[in-house]
């Protein structure tokens, strides 16, 4: 039995925990997503699910609490050792309306003390009295979507921030005392050149941050990004541009004492980030709010994706979500995607075990041409992306699919 005693004295949350007869150190681990579907404008590359109007932003709150007291038991009473805030934009919410999500949460999930509590931010919303709040609060990491430091780009992007509060984001939470700081930003815009590129890894690292994601911009379907170019408003991206300017970053960062540990991810002091990672590694996780996926290793949630839809099921305490039961092989297959984007790679022995050895046998005869062709790497019975390979990621893992 576990009693989870939480209180917001002092506008901060704080629990502590009794517990009989359980023990903490037999539990897995787990990770929580809670999706906030609310952005002050769209930008025009982005194919996320969200709402420019905020009108049901504390209905969807009220549901959200209700869709964790609903689906409690889905982790199975594993440790959540990440909690990650994304969006469209988290840091809109009020400390009100954060302290109910983190009441709940606390309530309905075993937290780990030293959980990675993770939440999205536009720089600017990023203001002085705003990560004031944020302190308050059990957030631990903030992720600044920072995209460029350029004004022009983050114009043509249809930002909501500019260039000034990119940085001072930055600046703000570092002297607040937010040291754990990762910051998004995009490459393979048309206008944007090796040089500036260059010049925004700088300044980013410039910041002393240890954690860099960074993304070549892809034309989504149903973008303003993807309108343009078929209007022949814009010019199509240029895929030569977009691997260079990766390779850029990837000498620049390691040059640097980064590590890339995935594809899109780079950390210093290993500074990796654990609610990134379960998902890589193929953890558990539980996700809340509409569109939010969930995954228990057989089988695979995802949320409606209708803001008002998802309100009304989970009012009328209906389920809010589809479910789809996973094959072998598309575990197989989930388990190559993932792991292959990774520093640590896929196992072989893992997957004989796993999935059998017939599935482990047809693999090893594509990974060697891969191997051959200078794509995958192979240690033993572990097998991983090569520097070259990981250009290709997404198509070897395909290659790879049973």
């Amino acid at each position: 039995m576990l009693l989870i005693y939480c209180s917001t004295k002092k506008s901060s949350l704080r629990c502590s925990y009794q517990t009989f007869n359980f023990n903490f150190l037999s539990l897995k681990m787990a990770g929580l997503y809670i999706h906030i579907p609310f952005c002050k404008q769209a930008c025009h590359y982005c194919n996320f699910h969200f709402s420019t109007t905020t009108k049901n932003l504390q209905p969807m709150v009220d549901a959200m609490i209700g869709e964790m007291k609903y689906r409690k038991d889905y982790l199975q009473y594993e440790k959540v050792t990440s909690i990650y805030f994304g969006g469209g934009t988290p840091s809109l919410l009020s400390l009100q309306q954060l302290e109910l999500l983190f009441n709940s949460i606390y309530q309905y999930f075993i937290v780990d003390e030293k959980a990675e509590i993770t939440l999205e931010a536009n720089p600017d919303d990023l203001t002085k009295q705003k990560i004031f709040e944020l302190k308050k609060t059990p957030v631990n990491r903030l992720s600044i979507g920072i995209q460029s430091f350029f004004e022009e780009d983050l114009k043509w992007m249809n930002r909501a921030h500019n260039s000034q509060q990119a940085k001072d984001s930055i600046l703000y939470a570092k002297e607040s005392g937010f040291e754990n700081l990762t910051i998004d930003l995009i490459y393979g815009m048309p206008e944007l050149t090796d040089e500036k590129w260059l010049k925004n890894i700088e300044t980013a690292m410039s910041f002393g941050i240890n954690h860099i994601s960074s993304y070549a911009l892809t034309v989504e379907p149903q973008t303003a990004l993807g309108h343009f170019i078929k209007k022949k408003k814009l010019p199509p991206l240029n895929e030569e541009q977009s691997a260079r300017q990766f390779e850029i970053l990837i000498d620049t960062l390691e040059q640097n004492n980064f590590e890339q540990y995935e594809v899109s991810n780079f950390a210093r002091n290993k500074k990796y980030a654990i609610h990134n990672s379960a998902y890589w590694k193929n953890e558990i996780y539980l996700g809340i709010g509409p569109s939010a996926h969930s995954f228990n290793k057989v089988s695979r949630c995802w949320n409606f994706a209708i803001n008002t839809k998802y309100i009304e099921a989970i009012e009328a305490n209906e389920t809010a979500f589809e479910t789809e039961i996973l094959s072998i092989e598309n575990q197989l297959n989930e388990y190559l995607m993932t792991g292959l984007r990774t520093i640590w790679g896929c196992d072989l022995q893992h997957i004989e075990k796993t999935f059998g050895k017939q599935l482990s046998e047809n693999i090893l005869s594509e990974i060697k041409q891969k191997e051959i062709a200078g794509l995958i790497e192979i240690s033993g019975t572990n097998f991983k992306l090569t520097r070259k390979g990981k250009l290709f990621a997404d198509g070897i893992a395909s290659d790879l699919f049973v």
